[in-house]
């Protein structure tokens, strides 16, 4: 059991409207809240299941409803002096909170049957957050105050989250007040107590290594060896603290450490099973938030000794977030605990594996603390979850392009019966799969099919939306291809249409598609990939890469000056550019992000754009670039973007999509982020998405608030233009692009 008494996540008031509770337990990550009136008094609980009853049962649920109406008022609760064992023994399936209340009633703390997530030093740590990284610097400082200020650099340089000292009093935890050259002492004890004489930092030293973690943005850890260090580290605010595996039996200085409310990381090596379960016995009875690190204490420590699976055993006993403390040689087991659960790793660092001391040779070199934490997150990554299995964005692009799709091998007219020898596979995969032929086969066709045909949902379904006139308050139209200028572009009341180019395009005469100059605007998509695998990128490193891709975009940029003559209202056609600026195995730092602004300032400098105007669009973390994701480091920011558009006279595409996945992943509002780019925006493309990658998804079908955006967007870019860029939309005859016409009505 864990008993918490910071409950700024946990405690809503009953008069607080539903839809705001709501976010509240999304953000909790347990899923419940507790109510309390004006007073604090409690009043009842409301899980997420909960509401996701009360929403089925009520016809039209009002989310504005104060939440004291629909909270569950029948629960368990405690007086918070009760006995733990006793409040223990209140949790089953169908309780797993228990509130605990003052003499008047007040909720005072939550208690949990488990350790769930804790916080140190602001950093959430628990099973479903990324991995905290402590870099163990201990003593590898070898008593050099510049020294330790170069591993905090270091250490928090190659991403580290913590970095963490040891301390003791040497007079009052040895026995002989630490005397190292007591002849009566083990050979062992000698060299430890000859070691820590010269190398232990001072006080004052021990405040300065503090503060410079904190300066750094990291947080400071300490491991107390004695009642004195863990006194003197209460007065420095120290966020947690980190035992040593010497002290997990230690029971009467852990139950000192848990008296200070401060989280606990407790390594456990060196100890016994019963041990183990003794130590967790008193740390639950104690109400200490916890966590626990396996450990081999041997330096190093055998590879065949580590026993990586033993932390499930961790976690089952000690029902709270467990972790590695590694020992070991090299970073592959770190990496490997990762996979295997570990919220925690904490790894010795030092600047030379020479130098005096037995820490040094079980320590990592800075950049192998970089190599390590680096194969942490991409294991992090790479772990997902137990879902059922789904496509990735990347994967359905694959698929439109690799797969195949059932089609129709002969005219067939509305009415006729589709019969099995009517159809064939054939790629590409935009269709119907070909696990789906018995759906298909007995159909009534609903439209004209000619040979080639691919069939669709719609085929043996109902169809989603046909296009129509629209009544829209800003221009708009919808992504074309040549073929579509006459199919798709003539189909309803259009202020613009926006050509996407591919580079097979820049080779074929324009003038062959037209019969006549049409009545829009002309937006140009410019290609993103070209001739020779090579993707656009105006501040590539490679000088002659830049120039060929100023080149590529030359031409784009002549073929739409062609375009417009063919345009009766594109008095300065816009071309929308993917301007570069990826990476391939990390993103950029703000600096570098600078220099290649810098460079795609002088790319456009180089060309002739007399004519036109160029909208760099605004881009996802991790674009698709057919198939494969990168690291994009441009456009990505709203603060940069606007400042590069106030600074140098230039507009954007705003394209929402792409800018939600890059709010999602750095965890920026994505309002505040259309408030701050928007008055610099020129065209918008407009489309759902969902987490870090998910692109181009149908209107609400993914995380984007329309509602919000379209008031935004009124507010701050009411005359710019959009289109619907959704995936694949022009397929059936661009259905998708109706039906996202059709709900963005309501919004825009």
């Amino acid at each position: 059991m864990i008993v918490d008494s910071d409950l700024t996540r946990f405690v809503v008031l009953d008069e607080e409207a539903v839809r705001l509770v709501l976010a509240k337990i999304d953000a909790n990550s347990e899923g419940v809240v507790a109510c309390v009136d004006g007073a604090g008094v409690l009043q009842g609980l409301l899980t997420d299941g909960d509401v996701r009853r009360w929403m089925i049962e009520s016809s039209s649920p009002d989310l504005d409803l104060p939440v004291g109406a629909i909270i569950n008022r029948s629960i368990v609760s405690a007086p918070i002096d009760a006995d733990p064992l006793a409040v223990d023994a209140l949790f089953d399936d169908n309780v797993r909170v228990v509130p605990l209340t003052d003499s008047l009633g007040r909720c005072v703390a939550l208690a949990w049957p488990h350790q769930g997530n804790f916080v140190v030093g602001g950093r959430r740590i628990g099973p479903r957050d990324p991995c905290f990284v402590i870099a163990e610097i201990g003593n590898n400082h070898n008593g050099s105050l510049d020294t330790a200020f170069r591993l905090i650099d270091e250490s928090v340089e190659a991403g580290a989250d913590c970095v963490k000292f040891q301390m003791r009093d040497l007079t009052t935890l040895y026995a002989n007040s630490g005397n190292a050259d007591d002849r009566q002492e083990d050979l062992g004890s000698q060299y430890t107590l000859d070691l820590l004489q010269r190398y232990q930092l001072t006080r004052e030293e021990m405040v300065k290594v503090l503060d410079r973690v904190r300066d750094v943005g990291a947080i400071p850890l300490v491991t107390p060896w004695d009642m004195a260090s863990m006194r003197f580290l209460l007065e420095q605010e120290i966020a947690a603290f980190k035992t040593a595996s010497a002290d997990f039996t230690n029971l009467g200085f852990l139950r000192s450490l848990a008296s200070t409310e401060r989280p606990l990381i407790c390594s456990t090596g060196m100890t016994s099973e019963d041990e183990i379960q003794q130590s967790i016995g008193v740390l639950r009875g104690s109400r200490a938030k916890f966590a626990l690190l396996h450990c081999n204490s041997t330096y190093p420590a055998p590879f065949k000794d580590v026993n990586l699976r033993y932390m499930d055993n961790l976690r089952e006993l000690g029902g709270c977030p467990v972790g590695y403390s590694s020992h070991d040689r090299g970073i592959s087991t770190s990496i490997a605990a990762v996979a295997l659960g570990a919220n925690i790793i904490e790894k010795h660092v030092t600047l030379d594996k020479e130098m005096e001391g037995n820490d040094h040779r079980v320590s990592l070199l800075p950049s192998e603390l970089t190599a390590m934490i680096a194969g942490i997150r991409e294991a992090e990554a790479a772990l997902g979850d137990a879902s059922p299995r789904s496509m990735s964005q990347g994967e359905l692009m694959n698929r439109e392009t690799l797969a195949k799709s059932l089609t129709i091998k002969q005219d067939l007219f509305p009415g006729d019966v589709i019969a099995a020898d009517m159809l064939e596979v054939r790629s590409p995969g935009r269709g119907l799969q070909p696990n789906r032929i018995s759906e298909v086969v007995g159909a009534i066709a609903s439209r004209r099919f000619r040979p080639g045909d691919v069939l669709y949902p719609s085929d043996i379904g109902k169809r989603l939306a046909e296009a129509r006139t629209y009544g829209f308050t800003r221009p708009f139209g919808i992504p074309i291809r040549y073929h579509d200028l006459y199919d798709l572009g003539e189909r309803s009341n259009f202020d613009l249409l926006e050509f996407h180019l591919s580079y097979k395009d820049l080779g074929v005469d324009e003038s062959a598609f037209f019969e006549e100059v049409v009545d829009r605007d002309l937006v140009v998509h410019a290609p993103e990939l070209f001739e020779g695998d090579h993707i656009l990128d105006l501040c590539a490193t490679d000088p002659d890469y830049r120039q060929t891709s100023i080149r590529n975009l030359e031409r784009v940029v002549d073929l739409t000056r062609r375009l417009a003559g063919w345009f009766g209202r594109a008095d300065r056609p816009r071309i929308v550019v993917n301007v570069g600026g990826f990476t391939q195995d990390a993103p950029l730092a703000p600096h570098d992000r600078e220099v290649r602004y810098e460079q795609v300032l002088d790319s456009f400098d180089q060309m002739d754009l007399d004519g036109v105007e160029i909208l760099p669009q605004t881009m996802p973390p991790f674009p698709w670039h057919f198939g494969g994701q990168r690291y994009q480091n441009l456009f990505l920011d709203p603060w940069e973007i606007a400042a590069f558009c106030r600074d140098h006279g230039y507009r954007v595409c705003l394209d929402t999509s792409h800018s939600q996945l890059a709010c999602t992943h750095n965890r920026w509002s994505f309002s505040d982020f259309v408030t701050i780019v928007g008055p610099h925006v020129s065209h918008l493309h407009i489309a759902d998405a969902s987490g870090v990658d998910g692109e181009g998804l149908q209107i609400l079908d993914g995380e984007i608030d329309f509602p919000v955006l379209g008031r935004t967007l009124l507010e701050v870019a009411p005359e710019a233009s959009f289109i619907p860029e959704i995936w694949q939309g022009h397929k059936n005859a661009g259905e998708a692009f109706w039906r996202a016409l059709e709900l963005l009505e309501s919004y825009l």
